[in-house]
């Protein structure tokens, strides 16, 4: 049987440039460092802002003794996660180059291998023009920051070398009330003789097995009344073992998890899971931490579940990459539907069509069993820099019919950004599709949600769509009147309340994500005072902090018996009543300030808001059912500095009395629109976006006759606001110095 170890320990690294061929140890030249893996070299550089984080070639290295080498006939060595280039080298002979940071990829060593050996891997996250990400709002992360394992094994096994498969692929088909589950092996180095014993397993008891010959890899089995997964309320799993013989003796075999379950995805009543409806309301998930990074453990895999599970959930977008086969399988365990995808993202790369057909067919073998992955995504926001032409257009067409040719069991969809024409031809290509739209944060006001998508649906009624992203952002700003673009948590609370109302009430959506669990590192990104961050998830970027809005989820979506006073982040406030915000899932809040009852509220939305008088010390109180909650304000006279953001460009702060603001003249602190209005103010912003504009490969190349939609959804943003914006674009970030510049030629332009 095959016989597996985790490599993980006691790796050199170094940034330095080595010459791998024809050295007898590499490690003799060069700056080295011991460190264990999962790793990455931009756990700090990569979450600090700046959008400098390195970008190269690193190294890793470590001996292998023969004698160390788990048992078998030929040895491999799995990657799970090397970002995102790598060529791995065996005693200074390169073997192997594998392009995508987010899959495994495995190297037969046998051939190589001498009693002792060096093993050496280099990896390269750098900037090019055929391997996605290269441009998107996150950090791409270098590094070996999932497992190596080495696998020993005879040369009669499962196929180890087709796209990193588990070698195999069952697929189960609900007709009435049986299901149809078929068992397909992929093997290699099959000889006369040998037998496939295939056993399918029910709560622990062998309910059907077959043994038939090896040359006959297919195995089908009727199962009457399954019992079926059923998402949260049921995610119950089968198991089949599947072992290679020869002689009664077992050389290969593997175990897989799966659930029996049938869904369809209807443009009218949504998804539809076992003939029940379902609705898939739930958050996407970038996977990184505090100075980690994406070298996670599995106790973040399940600390990010439980959080996720608390909110009430029932679906995750797994963005924008393959995701840790651990985190698959709790999803099949806590069962929740899945939406996984590929990193082709925001700029279609004429060079890169060959890498996102290898990485879909990876994501596509390596995950094919997990009950929990209802839809393939084909791509996010691929039309970020305009509209499609042909080459994007034959690249979607390429890889949704492969999808299909793949897996028959489950339809394709994609992440649509908001200012796509929703009649361009690439929209039509999947079976089902979703928006990205932040209408209340980029631009436009909350209320546009909801209708945007009535209007979609009216005019396209038989195409299942959905809300793939939605979301805006919070830190520990605070503000009793929140406003657009202030990024408190306050404004983040009303901006989800508003958009819970709209896309939970409208049954026909297939699916809304919200844009993010977590915050996330996103190193071109100065917004909000904390550089190198995207804050929109509901929860802190080191888990320890759910803001409010999370709470309003979970009074939608969770079960359990709750009740939540927000703004515990709020304490000094200046106002006489304050307003004071409750969620429950409970139908009634009753709320006493320092012991005195202000009243009992119902609410058929689960938001409840008080008017509270505030004098002194308060200590607040909210009770529902058997619940309660507590909090503290405090009467103060003049505002907490320490809950007013202070921009920071650049990582330098930029003060209010920097801006020149002369009457009758434009500053950078008026909207887009009104600039546009005035002729040398179009003139002004024309300039301004050429300066903005990416000039990297992978950068986004937006044209003035491309962008109506993005001029409109950024209509609503003062030039500040966008300045701060620029390098999460694509483009080179914005100094102190140069806004200064700026509003100073807008200085000179009446209004």
């Amino acid at each position: 049987m095959a016989a597996k170890k985790v490599w993980n320990t006691d790796w050199k690294f170094t940034k330095s440039d080595i010459n791998v061929i024809g050295n007898s140890s590499i490690t003799e030249t060069g700056e080295w460092e011991i460190l264990n893996l999962p790793h990455t070299w931009n756990g700090i550089d990569g979450q600090d802002g700046g959008n400098d984080y390195y970008r190269g070639t690193c190294y890793y290295a470590k001996n292998l003794s023969k004698a160390d080498l788990p048992d078998g006939e030929e040895i491999y060595i799995q990657f799970e996660g090397a970002n995102s280039s790598a060529d791995l080298y065996v005693n200074g002979k390169k073997l192997a180059h594998h392009d995508g940071g987010y899959s495994t990829w495995r190297v037969n060593l046998t051939a190589e291998l001498l009693e002792e050996n060096e093993i050496v891997v280099a990896v390269d996250n750098s900037k090019n023009e055929t391997v996605y990400p290269q441009n998107a709002d996150f950090t791409f992360y270098g590094g070996l920051y999932r497992d190596v394992t080495l696998i020993g094994t005879g040369t009669s096994r499962f196929n180890l070398d087709y796209y990193g498969t588990p070698g195999v692929a069952v697929t189960p088909i609900v007709e009435g009330t049986k299901a149809t589950v078929t068992v397909e092996a992929f093997l290699t180095g099959i000889k006369a003789g040998q037998k496939l014993s295939v056993s399918i397993i029910n709560d622990g008891n062998v309910i059907a097995s077959k043994e038939q010959d090896a040359s006959e890899t297919k195995a089908v089995f009727e199962i009457e009344n399954p019992h079926l997964w059923h998402g949260r309320k049921d995610p119950h799993l089968y198991i089949t073992e599947v072992k290679l013989l020869e002689n009664d003796t077992v050389l290969d075999e593997r175990t897989i998890r799966f659930g029996i379950r049938s869904f369809v995805i209807d443009a009218q009543r949504g998804f539809i899971l076992n003939g029940e409806e379902y609705p898939l309301r739930g958050v996407s998930r970038h996977q990184d931490r505090p100075v980690v990074g994406n070298a996670l453990s599995h106790e973040d895999h399940i600390e990010d579940m439980n959080l996720i599970c608390e909110l009430g959930a029932t679906t995750i977008r797994l963005a924008h990459y393959q995701h840790d086969q651990f985190f698959y399988d709790l999803c099949d365990e806590r069962g929740l539907c899945i939406w996984a995808e590929i990193p082709y993202i925001s700029s279609h790369m004429p060079n890169g069509r060959e890498n996102t057909i290898s990485q879909m067919k990876e994501l596509i073998v390596q995950n094919y069993n997990h009950p929990s992955i209802v839809v393939w995504g084909l791509s996010n926001e691929i039309t970020m820099g305009g509209k499609s032409d042909a080459d994007l257009i034959e690249n979607h067409r390429i890889l949704n019919d492969m999808c299909h040719d793949m897996d028959k069991t489950r339809p394709t969809t994609m992440a649509i950004v908001s200012m796509c024409d929703i009649n361009d031809p690439y929209v039509r290509i999947p079976d089902t599709r979703s928006w990205n739209h932040y209408f209340g944060w980029y631009g436009g006001d909350t209320s546009m949600n909801g209708p945007w998508l009535d209007d979609f649906h009216a005019k396209y009624p038989n195409e299942p769509v959905g809300m793939s992203e939605y979301g805006c952002e919070a830190l520990n700003w605070h503000n009793s009147n929140p406003k657009q673009g202030d990024y408190s948590e306050e404004y983040q609370a009303y901006y989800h309340e508003e958009l819970i109302k709209q896309l939970f009430t409208r049954k026909y959506l297939w699916a809304t994500h919200v844009w993010n669990m977590f915050d996330f590192a996103a190193d071109a990104r100065a917004e909000g005072g904390e550089d190198g961050m995207n804050h929109k998830g509901l929860v802190t970027f080191d888990r320890k902090y759910k803001k409010d809005a999370f709470y309003a989820y979970k009074a939608w979506l969770s079960d359990e018996p709750f009740v939540h006073i927000c703004g515990k982040r709020y304490v000094d406030r200046v106002e006489d009543v304050t307003k004071v915000t409750v969620y429950s899932n409970l139908p009634e809040v009753e709320l006493f300030a320092n012991g005195i009852s202000l009243g009992k509220q119902t609410s058929d939305v689960h938001f409840f808001y008080f008017e509270v008088p505030n004098t002194g010390r308060t200590t607040l109180k909210a009770v529902a059912g058997q619940c309660s909650d507590m909090s503290t304000i405090i009467k103060v006279d003049e505002p907490n500095p320490s809950y007013i953001l202070n921009d920071t460009i650049g990582g330098e702060v930029l003060n209010w009395f920097d801006i020149e603001t002369p009457d009758g003249y434009f500053n950078i602190n008026d909207t887009i629109a009104d600039i546009m209005a005035n002729p040398q103010g179009q003139a002004f912003f024309g300039g301004l976006m050429k300066q903005m504009m990416p000039s990297n490969p992978g950068g986004m190349d937006i044209k003035p006759e491309q962008s109506e939609g993005l001029m409109k959804m950024m209509s609503g943003f003062t030039v500040k606001r966008i300045l701060s914006m620029a390098g999460t674009m694509g483009g080179p970030i914005i100094t102190k110095d140069q806004i200064i510049t700026l509003n100073k030629q807008l200085n000179q332009i009446k209004k």
